[in-house]
């Protein structure tokens, strides 16, 4: 939907005060809203208590024609969870230490105006958005939503095991440093899983992720069938053997992904190749896992604690996310 066709009312803003700086983004918003012709925007910030769900939920029960959402990943993602199959505009503005789904999405990290601009004068696509129910070790079961996606096993561990003090200082390069603290003592576990109806499957594993979208920074491809809009989930199965094991995984996700598969030629010598077995790539709409142990999870970066059973689906055309004008989505 074109900006122009939506009805004018005032914009909500949901920001993370540690993430973002909350001044210029006011300051900012309050400016085009006048200019628009728009009435004056409501602003939300944050906290421990409600990190996006609750103040999030205000805005729209204030009656907010649209919501933008400003910090990090996690931030995102709360927000996202009330947004989901409301319709209502909703802009990301990425803050964060990774920005996977703003990455993912083709926006400006560094531009917040423009994308604050395009509420006014941009369009809304729609695009997938994921949830996964939790069971916990106690039988207690909850539902998270994600955008980017959910994690188990060697994962989880590596954003426990990143340094904050890295993550402020050196962005998504302080992940490597929670890879290295995690590999060393990183062992397999059991799994058991299912993709919609498919057959069981049982595997020995480091870890498994369950996608809403592919892309990592540094124009890595992690999943590079993952869409954003096509109502599907991307699964991955780690499972190496032995150093050469994680080596082949890392030409797979580096080289395989993000270089070769980018040209004729490379796609070629893929075909020639063979599969690896290190890593398995599947696709569904539904997926569920089970656990022998109690596993660490973790959506969107954000840590979740332990699981034994993990049912996760897609949720199509979930958000409405506005763009800027003439933006390109056919890489979604």
């Amino acid at each position: 939907m074109a900006a122009s066709e939506r009805e004018r009312g005032h914009a909500a803003l949901v920001f993370n005060p540690v993430k973002v700086d909350g001044r210029r983004l006011r300051s900012a918003l309050l400016a085009l809203s006048k200019k628009h012709g728009w009435d004056p925007p409501a602003f939300y910030e944050t906290s421990i208590e409600d990190p996006g769900q609750g103040i999030a939920r205000a805005a729209l029960d204030a009656g907010a024609s649209a919501v933008l959402a400003a910090g990090g990943d996690g931030t995102i993602r709360a927000v996202s969870e009330t947004m989901a199959g409301t319709g209502i505009p909703f802009a990301v503005i990425p803050g964060g230490t990774g920005n996977l789904f703003a990455r993912n999405l083709g926006l400006p990290l560094l531009d917040p105006e423009r994308v604050i601009d395009a509420v006014f004068s941009g369009f809304t696509h729609p695009v997938d958005m994921g949830w996964v129910r939790l069971t916990r070790p106690d039988g207690t079961e909850t539902e998270h939503g994600f955008v980017v996606l959910a994690g188990m096993g060697l994962d989880a561990d590596m954003i426990a095991n990143t340094r904050p003090d890295l993550k402020r200082s050196l962005g998504w390069v302080a992940y490597l440093d929670g890879a290295a603290r995690s590999l060393p003592g990183a062992k397999p576990f059991r799994v058991v899983y299912q993709l919609d109806d498919g057959r069981l499957h049982s595997a020995k594993v480091h870890s498994v992720l369950f996608a809403n979208c592919g892309a990592l920074p540094a124009g890595i491809a992690l999943l590079p069938d993952a869409s954003l809009d096509d109502g599907a989930m991307d699964v991955a199965v780690i499972q190496p053997t032995g150093p050469l094991g994680w080596l082949g995984i890392w030409r797979k996700v580096w080289w395989d992904n993000s270089v070769l598969r980018r040209t004729r030629a490379g796609r070629r010598v893929l075909e020639r190749r063979g599969k690896d077995r290190s890593i398995h790539f599947l696709r569904g709409s539904v997926a569920e896992a089970a656990m022998v142990a109690p596993t660490s999870i973790e959506l969107d970066g954000d840590e979740l604690g332990t699981a034994v059973r993990m049912l996760c689906r897609i949720q199509q055309g979930g958000l409405s996310i506005v763009l800027p004008a003439g933006h390109d989505t056919s890489r979604f």
